[in-house]
């Protein structure tokens, strides 16, 4: 029996206002208020709140067979609490069903998988406690920024307790096998890997509105009757994508809407159910291992990082933060703290790229002014890290003063537990 298994990406970062060099030193606010409150506004109105609905109504209308996963990055779920708390109410409403899972991902959508291991790891645990907060719900599959997977990343992911993970299924990583079963990273063979289907998945993000697409306009039936169509072997089709597919990417008047809602019907027909990413790690076995040696995503036909670290500017924009991070991690400032995890979005690299300035989505005229106006921030942002722990101070110290903090703080966590153990060894004698 074949199962779908839809995974949405919600994200947005904290845009940066206008900051010239004269700002720095001077003004330690870095971002466009205004901007961020009018995006998230539209797309809550377009997108999250009516697709939301749409969500909450196929789950009923199914009895419960309809399911769905969502990455929802620290940064975003921020901005909703600020500016659109209707859409968390949603999102609580959906995780009520039980039919929705919530995957762990960094928490401000960065790319610390790629530069910073001990940043990578903090951020993963900030996100997986706001998504327990919010929700109540404990996130056991991890989502990398933008599907970024390699090897390296992988050992990663498994050290932080996890058994599962979403990628890109690449084809000059597959090569003649198909993205529709579950497999698992050869250096790590507990991990256990879903990986897009990208034809699939581009038919509804990419080529849902094209009018010039040879098989406009797609209908319910004809997708899901292509799904069908595919190997009986091949059990799993992952469709990842981006939730603004909804209204954004694609109008309402589009028929995204009716399409989707309809799905459900014909999926049914052909005996094809709906599945979370932990329905399949529990149900199925890897049919085999792939490795990656170098970093993947699931943008561009390249499908590599590129798009964030392909050019001078952002290696170094990349570099210059990754130098900061020790001192930053001793900080105990709220406002340096929080401007930090703001900083790291992979947006702000994003803008920077010369492949296809912007994607569309750059609030800059051009790359270049992304990265002086990154930077310029970057500038103000140091000199305050600097200005509690200086430069004098050398890296190596700094080491020694963060191992003595982690030895105190596992110190500190033992004798808890031994406290623990002596009060209930004292209720017991009670007794």
């Amino acid at each position: 029996m074949k199962t779908i298994c839809f995974y949405f990406q919600i994200h947005q970062p904290f845009r940066l206002k206008r900051y010239r060099f004269f700002d720095i030193g001077n003004d330690h606010y870095y971002y466009d208020d205004f901007q961020n409150e009018e995006i998230m506004h539209r797309i809550a109105e377009r997108c999250y709140i009516p697709a939301n609905r749409m969500m909450l109504d196929m789950i009923k209308a199914s009895g419960g067979k309809f399911k769905v996963a969502f990455s929802i990055s620290g940064t975003a779920l921020e901005q909703m609490e600020i500016y659109a708390p209707e859409v968390i109410d949603s999102f609580k409403e959906l995780a009520a069903t039980g039919n929705v899972e919530f995957l762990a991902e960094t928490y401000a959508h960065s790319l610390a998988s790629l530069g910073d291991p001990e940043e990578f790891k903090r951020e993963i645990t900030q996100h997986k406690n706001k998504i327990n907060t919010l929700f109540g719900v404990k996130p056991k599959v991890f989502r990398n920024t933008e599907l970024i997977y390699s090897d390296d990343i992988a050992e990663l992911v498994y050290d932080n307790g996890f058994k599962g993970m979403l990628t890109e299924g690449a084809k000059h990583v597959l090569g003649w096998k198909s993205p529709n079963y579950m497999y698992s990273s050869c250096v790590c063979p507990q991990l256990k890997l879903l990986l897009k289907n990208d034809r699939f998945s581009e038919d509804l993000s990419m080529r849902f509105n094209d009018y010039t697409w040879n098989e406009y306009p797609l209908t319910a039936d004809k997708f899901i009757s292509w799904i069908a169509s595919t190997p009986e072997s091949e059990q799993i089709i992952n469709l990842f994508m981006n939730y603004e597919i909804f209204g954004s990417l694609h109008p309402a008047e589009s028929g995204i809407f009716d399409f989707f809602r309809a799905l459900p019907r014909y999926a049914a027909e052909h005996n094809i159910s709906f599945s979370t990413p932990s329905d399949i790690f529990n149900l199925l076995k890897p049919v085999d291992c792939i490795g990656v040696p170098y970093p993947m995503s699931w943008v561009d036909e390249e499908k590599d990082t590129g798009s964030w670290l392909g050019n001078v500017l952002q290696k170094e924009a990349f570099q210059k933060i990754n130098e900061i991070s020790e001192r930053v991690r001793l900080v105990e400032d709220r406002r340096i703290l929080q401007d930090w995890n703001y900083l790291q979005s992979s947006d702000h690299y994003y803008y920077m790229n010369t492949r296809h300035p912007g994607g569309g989505f750059s609030p800059y005229d051009n790359p270049y002014d992304a990265f002086n106006n990154y930077m310029n921030v970057l500038a103000d942002f140091i000199n305050r890290v600097n200005a509690q722990f200086p430069e004098t101070i050398e890296n190596e110290e700094l080491n020694a003063l963060l191992t003595t903090i982690k030895n105190q703080g596992e110190e500190i966590e033992h004798l808890q537990k031994e406290i623990e153990k002596l009060k209930k060894k004292a209720a017991k004698a009670k007794i």
